[in-house]
């Protein structure tokens, strides 16, 4: 897998959207007809067509051991399907469900799945422990962020939309938050009331994404970008509202014991010379940076305390889940070869 080296600082500021430079933009709007297309198509095909030449090895156990309840595994994407893997052997046999899935989450025994659902549409689905759909509804655009909360009773979702009036050279974001418990549902952060810098803030530019939950289910974490900038946010769902915290954090990601947020931060400010893993203390507002030296466009995800779990794509495009301690120390691993989209299930 290739994995070049990036430059080790980076200065808060940018623009765009996650995992976007100027360049992939342009591009991207150029074949929006045909990404959106292709995509669809090559779900249809893993789902009812030949299996790749290469499959991932899959455990003896079978569909019985496919469960989200807590406890020492990994759950991933392999081959646009949900998988489960075990935690201490975690490149070994994994066992992988019929339910297709582009991004996946789960805590508490709550998963969730963005699938596709035609040819031109995706679905959010909820599942309970067993994988049993609990409920599920349509989402704009292309899926790119999905996220449980550490209860269980709380999802957000982020998408790539075109269409927005502002944005004439690429994507938008629309970015969503349900509450399993009540069913009540925000379809769109940008609904909130934003303090940009201690003042209140509007513009037609503001787009979210990457969010996080904090212990309470109420406080959350998540990138804003307005005026060429991304800004850490911190938000109130009860209140509807967002804050500015910090410039230059993308994709955040709470610890566990809610002190830390991993996230992407972009070399030099500028999202086109790729992004360095680091980890931000609440407290100090002290940055980390990892030990991971490529470029990762990931919303890691804690493993446990001390280590961060997410993709790389070698330079076919295939991806792997690898893992980096969040002190700084260590070395990248590679966790679970040939997947994606990583969460603990512990």
């Amino acid at each position: 897998m290739s994995r070049a080296a990036e430059q080790e600082t980076g200065v808060i500021g940018g623009g765009g959207g996650p995992g976007l430079s100027r360049q992939k933009r342009i591009m991207l709007t150029a074949l929006a007809a045909v990404l959106l297309t292709g995509v669809a198509v090559g779900y249809t095909v893993v789902s009812g067509g030949d299996p790749p030449d290469e499959p991932p090895v899959r455990g003896a156990a079978g569909q019985a051991d496919l469960t989200l309840a807590p406890g020492p595994r990994l759950l991933t994407v392999t081959d646009r399907h949900l998988a489960i893997v075990a935690a201490d052997d975690p490149g070994g046999g994994r066992n992988v469900a019929d339910l297709e899935c582009v991004r996946v989450y789960a805590a508490a025994g709550t998963g969730v799945c963005l699938r596709p659902d035609t040819a031109w549409s995706y679905q959010l689905v909820v599942l309970d422990s067993g994988l049993r759909p609990t409920r599920s509804f349509p989402v704009p655009g292309l899926p790119n962020r999905a996220r449980v909360s550490g209860s269980g009773r709380m999802v957000a979702w982020t998408t790539f939309v075109g269409g927005d009036s502002y944005n004439s050279g690429g994507f938008s974001t629309r970015t969503g938050i349900l509450d399993t418990r009540t069913g009540v549902r925000v379809s769109s952060l940008e609904e909130f009331a934003v303090t940009r810098d201690g003042r209140p803030y509007r513009a037609a530019d503001v787009n979210f994404w990457g969010v996080t939950f904090a212990a309470d289910d109420n406080r959350f974490y998540a990138t804003m970008s307005t005026a060429g900038k991304r800004y850490l946010v911190q938000g109130d769902l009860a209140a509807r509202t967002v804050r500015t915290m910090a410039e230059n954090v993308e994709c955040p990601s709470l610890s566990p014991d809610g002190t830390r947020i991993a996230f992407k931060r972009a070399v030099d400010g500028d999202p086109a010379k790729g992004w360095r893993l680091s980890v931000l203390d609440l407290a100090s507002m002290r940055v980390t940076a990892s030990a991971e030296r490529s470029s990762v466009d990931d919303q890691a995800a804690w493993l446990d305390a001390d280590t961060l779990g997410y993709t790389l794509r070698d330079s076919d495009g295939r991806p792997d889940v690898w893992s980096v301690p969040a002190d700084g120390t260590g070395a990248p691993r590679l966790l679970v070869p040939e997947a994606e989209s990583p969460a603990a299930l512990g």
